[in-house]
């Protein structure tokens, strides 16, 4: 939530997946990709790690929001 802005509770429900299963997290925010192998690796060498990296790539992800004016 860099610069005050909020998740949504589509980001709630990926940080809560990605809890469990840090692939999975990943694969849901970005697809098939590079970020996904290195969650793998990642969660591979421990769960914690892959779990930390799953969060920051769901933390820095694009995200759309719609503004109300």
């Amino acid at each position: 939530m860099a610069n005050g802005q909020v998740s949504s509770t589509s980001d709630m429900i990926d940080y809560f997946i990605a809890f469990f299963l840090p692939p999975v997290g990943v694969f849901l925010k970005r697809g098939l990709n590079a970020d996904f192998v290195i969650n793998i690796l990642l969660t591979i060498l421990g769960w914690i790690p892959g779990v930390i990296h799953a969060w920051w790539v769901i933390g820095k992800s694009k995200r759309s929001y719609i503004t109300h004016s």
